[in-house]
């Protein structure tokens, strides 16, 4: 007669460096106290449903959520900051239709670090600067590339809408998106917008801890986000879904 193996839980096992403290932030707790994520304090369960992107991205980077009229003159600004520049377009241009998109997004990262460089001194208020112009322009990049590249149409970068997640769809469909469409936006900017230390915002840590510039930190996380065993894990998902079909098939 054999024991039937107990079923459930498993703690993780303990590894030589389990305890050992990898760094220091303020950004974001993961699992502090069970399945719970906190920017700078916030519960996300209770700024998820209740905040634009624009006050997560504001608190992330400048370190509070903003009053009404901050986030007006923040919108204000990012909105200023959507537009590419001739380099960054033209090479664009040359990356074909079969392009993965996080392979567009890294390349239109890398050449506008080329085009618009950070300050040999790193300050912080320019690499906060640079926070928000990759914000605002990198959903430019992006639907500039898909309709150059699948309809030979170069778009205008520039749109009425007052927020990235508006933005990016008034590009992707070339008009305004419904309400519903851009709350949505919203939800989904604010739960992916900062998980701690999860694969690629640790490679950005390593990548700009030898004071390398804060764009070769955002493409080596756009890298390692991409991998099938990270952000890609959705876009595997997805394929799997699509492939199984109907639920009666799963």
């Amino acid at each position: 007669m054999t024991d039937t193996p107990a079923t459930g839980f498993k703690p993780k096992k303990s590894v030589a460096l389990s305890g050992t403290v990898a760094g220091n932030t303020a950004l974001c707790t993961v699992g502090r106290s069970g399945n719970d994520l906190h920017y700078r304090g916030y519960d996300i369960l209770d700024v998820a449903d209740q905040c634009e992107f624009e006050e997560i991205a504001h608190l992330l980077v400048h370190g509070k959520l903003p009053t009404v009229a901050e986030l007006k003159a923040y919108k204000t600004k990012l909105k200023a900051l959507r537009g590419l520049p001739a380099a960054v377009k033209a090479a664009l241009e040359q990356l074909p239709p079969s392009a993965h998109p996080m392979d567009v997004m890294r390349t239109g990262v890398s050449v506008l670090g080329c085009v618009m460089p950070e300050k040999d001194d790193h300050n912080h208020a320019g690499a906060r600067d640079i926070a928000d112009k990759l914000m605002a322009s990198q959903g430019s990049m992006l639907l500039y590339w898909y309709h150059f590249a699948h309809n030979g149409k170069r778009i205008e970068t520039e749109s009425d809408e007052d927020s990235i997640g508006g933005h990016f769809l008034h590009l992707l469909h070339q008009q305004k998106p419904p309400r519903s469409w851009v709350k949505a936006m919203h939800t989904s900017l604010v739960l992916y917008a900062e998980h701690g230390y999860n694969a690629s915002t640790f490679a950005a840590r390593v990548t700009v801890a030898t004071l390398s510039d804060i764009y070769s930190g955002i493409v080596s996380a756009i890298g390692t986000l991409k991998g099938n065993l990270h952000g890609g894990a959705n876009e595997k998902g997805m394929e799997m879904m699509m492939e199984i079909g109907d639920p009666s098939n799963a």
